[in-house]
């Protein structure tokens, strides 16, 4: 089930991390969950005494972990699922399956109580003899099966747009949060007016990795650089490829943009008409108050 032929790995965190061959990688004691674009293995790490006991003694409460990977000196665990089929965490076209892991990876964080800032990136090797590695089970099942079996750990379906999410996502939510703002910043007038004239594919596509560089830069646990390129690259492929803003142009792109600001502005002038006609008959009620009151 582990799909990385050339990951991240190392024995101590403090020596460094780095990539090597596969045969390599399994002989340190801390390896590369998943390889560089796509996921088939969920982790979640819980640092409690009795990790173990929480993944397992909750029947009906959540899934059961395929693997328990326990620290014995201090009962911590990653706990692992297998995916049935892996999903990609760079194409601009497959986004919603990585959000939905996203947010099943979430109610399994919540189900069990892990770390809230746990990135997914590495996790304790299960071969490796430092750990004690409890296999569970060996049915891998899919991002459906897990949530059905999460009932309400399961986050909300707004949970992604929340303030706190946004403002600090975890995990899988870091690889959405990045693909949301760099994708919203891409299609802003100011950068479309530069690029879109003379369909400059190179200038955008650089600026495109300078800000995804940028976002990835503002959190304390980047993803891996590759991983903050195939996104810049996967909107760079989607917006000259099959986005209309690059195959209409420069002026159809103008007439539409003024098209919706109008819309807006005329919605907004409804809507404050609407606001001041509350405020002018609430006032009139308050004053024919007063009035009844005084001639009382």
């Amino acid at each position: 089930m582990w799909l990385p032929f050339w990951p991240l790995a190392t024995n101590d965190f403090l020596e460094g991390v780095y990539r090597m061959r596969r045969p390599a990688a399994l002989e340190r004691r801390y390896i590369e969950a998943n390889p560089q674009t796509l996921s088939n293995l969920l982790v979640v790490d819980v640092d409690h005494p009795d990790s173990a006991l929480r993944a397992l003694s909750a029947a009906g409460n959540h899934p059961m972990p395929n693997a328990v990977i326990e620290n014995s000196s201090n009962g911590h665990a990653h706990l692992h699922w297998w995916l049935r089929e892996p999903f990609t965490r760079t194409e601009y076209a497959r986004r919603k399956p990585l959000a939905y892991a996203a947010a099943v990876t979430e109610g399994l964080r919540r189900a069990v109580e892990g770390d809230i800032g746990y990135s997914g990136l590495m996790t304790k090797n299960p071969t490796h003899s430092g750990w004690d590695t409890h296999w569970i089970h060996t049915e891998p099942r899919s991002l459906a099966e897990l949530e059905a079996e999460l009932g309400t750990h399961m986050p909300s379906p707004r949970w992604q747009h929340t303030k706190a999410h946004r403002d600090a996502p975890i995990g899988l939510g870091r690889n959405c949060a990045i693909f949301h703002a760099a994708r919203t910043w891409a299609t802003r007038p100011g950068l479309m007016r530069n690029y879109l004239p003379t369909h400059d594919s190179a200038g955008l596509e650089l600026a495109l990795h300078r800000e995804v560089t940028a976002l990835n830069a503002s959190y304390t646990e980047e993803l891996p650089p590759s991983e903050a390129r195939a996104i810049a690259a996967s909107i760079h492929r989607w917006i000259t490829t099959r986005s209309r803003i690059w195959k209409d142009g420069i002026a159809v792109y103008e007439a539409t943009l003024s098209t919706i600001q109008s819309a807006r502005g005329r919605k907004g002038g409804v809507a404050s008409g609407q606001a001041r006609r509350a405020r002018s008959t609430k006032l009139d009620q308050v004053r024919l108050a007063i009035e009844e009151a005084t001639h009382d």
